[in-house]
């Protein structure tokens, strides 16, 4: 077993190499060449022959053509004009061939319910990308045994629903129910499992059977891979999750930022794990992190989607994040570090100029490696402070360091204070910790993040509000709304009247 774990170290590193070798080409190029073979593709589709797609590829300058004929879309106007042809079972709408397969989103936004089309040729591209990722373990300390061991991906359910001409679930579920090959021998919880619908009857078979399991990597959303081990350790009363999966090294997290859920795997594992983060969305496999000397990730730009930026800024987007006009996009090729884009998405499930609500900042134009800074609709200006997730996660990272508390969870709105506004947060933390010990803590490094807060924070920006809750209670409200497991996550900003529900569901549940 231990030279069969070097020979996978082995030719995972000649892959990544080899990806290296590809990758040496100037990022635009490569987009370039996604760009072309998309349209070229799509020219049949009834999406292609309304924007004429072949007179575009015609063109000596396509992508600037492209961007003249074609809108912006987010998902309602995508969905309205040409996706529900889709799940209707007409086929070349905005992709070749029939979709089979629907994503369902976690509807953290927007629409309750989306249904976020995925080809076989997404399917195919995602499965690429996810062996580039496996390649590039080859560039982290990692003992060539580790490749032989199990590989625990906590996901939606593989039991699809079966809409008679397509299937629908989540992005992660889908995935499963058809691994690669080299995946097969390893993937865990095994097929039986992850085909209960269930998250809690799923979680309790995955507990039952953790003992007889070699684990050594975890994939997942952070909140539910913390859930699984907490549940294991208590059930078989442990001390750390490396009781019961000593080799257990690797954790390929995304959906959310990590760190705010550092300090609580810290308390669960008896060894330091391995983290990459990775970018995938129902639209799409983006990024990963391709190297350890860094916590960005590396976008994935020949794998089927060709991308666009948006400044995100006053003047591209209004107070609720909504598109103002038809803002000029920039490509690769002209993106800048430290500045948030919304991004554009073109992608070989028919997705075309897609606005998929996600902000992103480029740490490394060279490398084209990126952070989620945000979403386009969960951030906070109620008065000039464009207070982002980024700088959420940046004030609750400091907290967690100072009091020595791990805050999982957290949500934040707008709310009115006398005649004027001010910010009301709802932490889950552990152990529960003094509001008081929180606000200035939090209000300061929030000002030290973000200027404009710190400018209204002198004015019209009052006070801040936190009452801190129990973890539990961002799980329940998940379970209530039939949100457990696979790729849901807690909104961080929530509005109007999805924040008072909110608190009416915490005041009623609090004390029980």
């Amino acid at each position: 077993m231990p030279i069969f774990g070097a020979l996978i170290k082995r030719n995972a590193t000649l892959g990544g190499r080899l990806e290296s070798r590809i990758l040496q080409a100037k990022p635009y190029q490569h987009q370039l060449n996604t760009f072309k073979r998309l349209i070229r593709r799509a020219s049949i589709t009834s999406f292609g022959q309304y924007y004429d797609f072949k007179d575009i590829l015609r063109d000596e300058d396509p992508i600037r053509a492209f961007q003249e004929k074609v809108p912006l879309f987010d998902y309602n106007t995508m969905h309205d004009r040409w996706w529900h042809m889709s799940l209707n079972d007409v086929e070349n709408v905005a992709w070749r061939g029939r979709i089979k397969y629907f994503a369902l989103s976690s509807g953290t936004s927007g629409a309750p319910s989306k249904h976020i089309p995925v080809s076989e040729d997404m399917q195919r591209a995602m499965r690429r990308a996810g062996l580039k990722m496996f390649f590039a373990l080859s560039r982290f300390p990692i003992d060539p045994q580790l490749y032989t061991k199990g590989m625990m991906m906590l996901g939606g359910s593989t039991d699809l629903i079966d809409q008679g001409d397509h299937y629908l679930g989540d992005l992660s579920g889908i995935n499963a129910s058809k691994p690669p090959i080299w995946l097969r021998p390893y993937y865990k919880p095994g097929v039986k499992i992850a085909r209960i619908r269930s998250y809690e009857e799923r979680i309790s078979e995955i507990v039952k059977k953790a003992p007889e399991w070699d684990v050594g990597f975890l994939a997942g959303i952070p909140s539910w891979l913390q859930l699984m081990m907490e549940r294991i350790i208590a059930h078989y009363q442990l001390e750390t999750i490396h009781d019961i999966w000593p080799n257990l090294t690797v954790c390929v997290h995304g959906g959310v930022h990590f760190e705010p859920y550092r300090k609580g795997f810290e308390k669960l594992t008896a060894k330091p794990l391995v983290y990459l983060d990775s970018y995938l969305a129902s639209e799409g496999f983006i990024a990963f992190q391709a190297r350890p000397q860094t916590r960005s990730m590396k976008m994935l730009l020949h794998d089927g989607i060709f991308y666009e930026f948006i400044p995100f800024t006053s003047e591209h987007f209004d107070e609720e994040g909504n598109l103002i006009g038809n803002p000029k996009t920039v490509t690769i090729a002209d993106v800048k570090e430290g500045i948030d884009y919304a991004l554009v998405l073109s992608t070989c499930s028919g997705a075309w100029r897609y606005l998929i609500g996600d902000t992103v900042r480029f740490t490394d134009v060279p490398r084209s490696e990126i952070i989620i800074s945000g979403r386009t609709k969960h951030y906070l200006s109620i008065c000039g402070e464009h207070l982002s997730i980024d700088n959420m996660n940046q004030g609750i990272q400091h907290v967690e360091e100072v009091l020595n508390v791990s805050i999982p969870e957290f949500t934040v709105s707008a709310i009115r204070s006398g005649s004027f506004f001010a910010h009301k947060w709802y932490i889950g933390a552990d152990p529960l910790v003094e509001p008081a010990r929180i606000i200035p803590l939090l209000d300061q490094r929030l000002k030290e993040v973000n200027d404009d807060y710190g400018i209204e924070r002198a004015s019209v920006l009052k006070d801040i509000e936190v009452e801190v809750i129990p973890v539990s209670l961002f799980y329940k409200w998940h379970e209530l709304h039939g949100k457990m497991g696979g790729q849901n996550k807690f909104p961080r900003v929530m509005r109007h009247e999805a924040f008072r529900e909110w608190e009416a569901f915490v005041q009623a549940n609090r004390s029980k």
